[in-house]
């Protein structure tokens, strides 16, 4: 068949509808499935950070999924102080695998300098995320039902106080409302636009 005839550009045409119509779902199994374990790690480490209630059931979940990766690693590379450097490499080359996985996928080149600047923006939007999902769900949960005591409501609360609580020092609750998640909110997103475009 003629390399310009119809019959082989229909060809072409379907074999790549054909390969994007398996990439992109894999690419969104890829993406899920190490994007909530890298969240995982993400949430153990900035729960161990604040010193969050390590008995708390949302606690010891995060850490029975994540101690298979992080017990053997520790032994290697210990952490500094409070700060776990086991899970943030961990979570380096979770991040770095799963994008190198989607470059492959697409067919396209290896650039390893590129990826690597991939994995520490993907893995600063994420931290930024964490906060901006946590500070909205504290305030969702304050206004629904208010003074009432669950495990992620404890975890959340540790989580965002040392944000909020230089905010709140600041700029104290005005007629009794606290603004502090507002402008903590509009901080963290302003972060983003600063940050990740340096990032690419």
């Amino acid at each position: 068949v003629p390399a310009n005839s119809p019959m082989n550009s229909a060809g072409m045409a379907a074999e790549a509808m054909g390969s994007s119509y398996l990439t992109n779902p894999l690419e969104f199994i890829i993406s899920t499935l190490f994007g909530l374990y890298i969240l995982a790690f993400m949430l153990r480490l900035l729960l161990g950070l604040v010193r969050a209630d390590f008995y708390n059931p949302v606690s010891q979940f995060l850490v029975r999924i994540t101690n298979p990766l992080l017990v053997p690693l520790r032994k290697v590379l210990p952490s500094v102080s409070k700060f776990d450097s086991s899970a943030v490499l961990i979570m380096v080359l979770l991040q770095f695998m799963a994008l190198s996985l989607i470059v492959m996928l697409r067919g396209n080149g290896f650039p390893v300098l590129a990826l690597l600047l991939a994995t520490v923006g993907e893995l600063v939007a994420l931290l930024l995320n964490v906060y901006l999902v946590a500070i909205i769900v504290q305030v969702i949960i304050s206004w629904v039902n208010p003074g009432s005591y669950n495990p992620v409501s404890a975890l959340l609360h540790s989580l965002t106080e040392p944000v909020l609580r230089p905010i709140r020092q600041l700029l104290p609750p005005i007629a009794g409302i606290d603004l502090s998640p507002l402008f903590a909110l509009i901080g963290l997103q302003v972060l983003k636009m600063l940050i990740l475009p340096l990032l690419g």
